[in-house]
């Protein structure tokens, strides 16, 4: 039997509360600033940018210099050239990446997204679009806020336009490291740009254009798991953007003549400017957060302001939790970089980055690899010597031709026979038919080692060995 339904109280039901679980989100424009730092972010900008730009269009050996060239599985950077079997490279160039990062945030917080990120990057370059098609933070919110007129879809048009074609350039230069860039760009005049080709450039110019253009700080805030993840390598003594405290508080707004002191404000003249230039629009007063990226907008802004009030600089800066803490002096801050998390790193990160310079510097360019005949493990020559017949795959990785010598050792008196010297071109392989022969009455019936030696005709320091088998029936 059902228990009779209970009545609700209406004044229960009327101090219920409503939460949303998405936060709608707040469209952000950024103030534009000018300053030391903003200095350095704009010079990482172009810094970036012409490297990225700028390296597909070099030349290395009648080639690009650098190409990373899927279809016949060679990457090329400058006079190296890669092959799958060097796989380890990456892997190493990978690790060598995390330790940086790992460093870098252990010393400076999040350098790598204030300065270098590409989201960071091409939201810096789309902002500055913004700010020279529609002006400065107020005309833009005002614009934004203004009715659909011709003027206004006039200016969003121009702004879009010039937007899609720097994220349609970027998306053809991001494809120009996988397909030669001179060849993709008579494709594209020609209109005979293939099939994936096409889709790269599109999907990579319609990602720069929304992340860079609409998404902005929500890629930082919401996709990005190194915001997530970034506190556990921070510690008491790393480098992050602070506000201090004890000199702005209590806050206030006041005239350039009014005695702080006398009436018992801080430094902080509440003007919100630091907020007004944040790109991802927190209020860095409020203490360190996970949506900060470290850009240092909030210190070149608050230091204008401290400029104009005549207070001394640095009312938000780069310093430690220890030294805003008082435990010791601001002087000190550099003295504690130091400490052993960090050395650990930086030594781990020494002997990799080592280890791999030595390891591309001592490179051989030769690989070898012996595949036996499968057919006949084992056969009988007409002259009645007992043959076994191989393949050897000879790999080049040099971009300069050469000539190897072929012998092997491991059995008494074998012979081998193969054309000699062996022409391999340059950056290829080539595929090597060779027979072992021996007369079998010096040999008993089994199982043999041998190993195959190739060497260099003209440079004797650059050879191979690889083992294989010689059986015996």
């Amino acid at each position: 039997m059902r228990a009779p339904a209970r009545s609700i109280p209406l004044a229960s039901v009327s101090n219920e509360v409503e939460t949303a679980l998405y936060e709608v989100r707040r469209k952000i424009h950024p103030r534009a600033v000018r300053g030391r730092f903003a200095a350095w972010r704009w010079a990482l900008v172009w810094l970036t940018q012409i490297i990225f730009y700028g390296a597909p269009w070099l030349t290395w050996n009648e080639r690009q210099a650098v190409l990373f060239d899927l279809g016949t599985r060679k990457f090329y950077i400058f006079g190296l050239v890669f092959w799958p079997q060097d796989f380890i490279f990456l892997a190493a160039l990978l690790v060598v990446s995390a330790l940086a990062l790992f460093l870098f945030t252990a010393v400076g917080g999040r350098l790598w997204c204030g300065y270098a990120c590409p989201q960071t990057v091409y939201t810096e370059i789309f902002m500055w679009i913004e700010r020279v098609v529609e002006g400065d933070r107020l005309r833009r919110v005002r614009l934004d806020k203004e009715p659909w007129t011709a003027r206004k879809l006039l200016l969003k048009s121009v702004k879009h336009g010039i937007w899609i074609t720097a994220a349609a350039w970027t998306g053809f230069t991001f494809v120009g490291y996988f397909t030669p860039i001179t060849t993709l760009a008579r494709e594209v005049t020609t209109m005979m740009l293939g099939p994936w080709e096409t889709f790269w450039i599109l999907f990579y110019g319609f990602t720069t254009w929304g992340n860079a253009g609409f998404m902005r700080e929500q890629v930082c805030v919401y996709m990005c798991p190194y915001a997530r993840f970034q506190g556990v390598m921070f510690d008491p003594d790393t480098l992050v953007i602070t506000y201090d405290a004890r000199r702005g508080e209590p806050r206030g707004s006041r005239s350039r003549s009014t005695d702080r002191r006398a009436a018992g404000l801080g430094d902080c003249v509440e003007c919100a400017i630091c907020v007004q230039v944040c790109p991802t629009g927190i209020d860095i007063r409020r203490g360190l957060q996970y949506e900060c990226i470290g850009c240092a907008a909030c210190i070149d802004g608050c230091n204008q302001v401290m400029d104009r009030m005549g207070y001394p600089r640095g009312l938000i800066r780069y310093s430690t939790e220890n030294a805003i803490e008082g435990k010791y002096a601001e002087a000190k801050i550099l003295a504690r970089v130091a400490r052993p998390r960090v050395l650990v790193y930086g030594a781990v990160l020494t002997a990799i980055a080592a280890a791999m310079a030595a390891a591309l510097y001592l490179r051989v360019p030769l690989k070898v690899d012996v595949i036996r005949d499968r057919a006949a493990l084992a056969r009988e020559t007409g002259e009645g010597l007992l043959e076994n017949v191989y393949r050897l795959q000879l790999m080049n990785t040099d971009e300069q031709p050469h000539r190897f010598r072929v012998s092997a050792s491991g059995l008494e008196g074998v012979g081998v026979m193969v054309k000699q010297p062996v022409e391999v071109p340059a950056a290829s392989t080539l595929a090597v038919p060779v027979a072992l022969r021996i007369d079998p009455a010096n040999v008993k019936p089994g199982s043999y080692s041998v190993v195959f030696h190739v060497e260099d005709v003209d440079r004797p320091q650059v050879r191979a060995d690889e083992k294989s088998r010689f059986f015996v029936k």
